[in-house]
């Protein structure tokens, strides 16, 4: 997988310069929204602590080659098997990773957690000595994927790691992260660029109606080329709000059952900002109206927040987004009989 860097995306020069040359910690949880770059600057950041001549990366010597290569024998990326096969990232020895023919793991779902196995093999490897001399770098995107188990397994290694040791631990939040995790790390902030500078980048890659995408987003441009990349333009995003109150679910259907969620939150979010008197964040204004049934939109957003922690669960998908659109039909219309509805339970509808 090709990835872009900072001369791609020029708002992640700051933070990797602040990474290679400020941050003296051995642990750092790099923190911001994946949706403006973390990943490749996480990437980008591994390969100027390993780059064999200062300051990298200066993408000419064999370690910056090996690293681009997913081959560099000092540095790891932890990912869940899910993420992993949605960016198509294997590197050297994680050929079974993918579930591939004969595995074991093809008869599974991949899991979208960082299994302590994942964890505890990386910690064998970290105290195994550096290939090459530079030390060693372990990414772990995105950290809150590891489970309870999982994250304990890397507090030893946080709290005494091996000589020449890096860890970079890449999440949104970090209060996601367990205290104990938190309190042995350094922390580094990665911004979101400007909207200005967003937009001329959007609009740069071709995308139309950059503005939309971007709210719809939340502000991050690789989040909003990425629903242009999944088939979602301005004007279908503008009219789901509308498409919701008529009834009309067909673009809904087409969803996912996470990304539907996502976008049922928003609008949530934007008809009561509205009801309360203030701007709309993810939906052009002119695409929604305010509730008329306050108590019937809280409803609706606590169906929505029990639902989407258990987004992964094998829900027959056309029937929770059904419902769901359907409790939010009724609050933005000011039914105040739908007040009372309540999230599907889990299990009646399974695939």
């Amino acid at each position: 997988m090709s990835m872009r860097n900072e001369h791609d995306l020029p708002w992640l020069k700051d933070t990797l310069a602040a990474l290679r040359d400020e941050s003296r910690g051995h642990a750092i949880i790099l923190h911001g929204g994946a949706g403006s770059g973390q990943f490749e600057l996480a990437l980008r950041a591994a390969q100027a602590w390993l780059c064999e001549s200062a300051p990298g990366p200066c993408d000419r010597c064999t370690s910056c080659h090996l690293a681009v290569a997913h081959s560099h024998p000092d540095l790891k990326v932890v990912l869940p098997e899910a993420l992993q096969q949605s960016l198509k990232w294997f590197s050297d020895g994680d050929g079974d990773a993918d579930g591939g023919d004969g595995d074991s793991k093809s008869k599974r779902k991949p899991s979208r957690e960082i299994r302590v196995e994942q964890v505890r093999q990386a910690i064998d490897w970290a105290h195994t000595s550096s290939g090459r001399g530079q030390g060693k770098v372990l990414v772990l995107f995105p950290a809150d994927a590891m489970n309870t188990v999982s994250a304990n397994a890397l507090l030893k290694t946080l709290e005494e790691p091996a000589a020449g040791m890096r860890l970079l631990l890449c999440v949104d939040d970090p209060e996601k992260l367990l205290p104990t995790i938190r309190s042995r790390c350094q922390r580094v902030r990665l911004t979101a660029p400007s909207m200005e500078t967003s937009l001329a980048w959007l609009k740069q890659q071709g995308h139309a109606d950059a503005h939309i995408l971007l709210a719809a987003a939340g502000g991050e441009p690789l989040a909003a080329a990425q629903l242009a990349a999944q088939g979602l333009n301005a004007a279908m995003w503008a009219s789901l709000p509308a498409q919701m109150v008529q009834g009309d679910l067909r673009v809904w259907a087409a969803m996912a059952v996470p990304d539907a969620l996502r976008a049922m939150q928003l609008i949530c979010h934007d008809v009561m900002a509205l009801t309360a008197g203030a701007e709309p964040r993810f939906f052009p204004a002119d695409a929604l109206e305010a509730g008329p049934d306050w108590q019937a939109l809280i409803d609706w957003q606590r169906a929505l927040v029990r639902t989407s922690r258990h987004a992964d669960h094998p829900w027959q998908a056309p029937l929770l987004i059904e419902a769901l659109a359907g409790q939010g039909r009724a609050a933005l219309l000011g039914h105040t009989s739908s007040s009372k509805a309540k999230s599907p339970r889990i299990g009646t509808l399974r695939a």
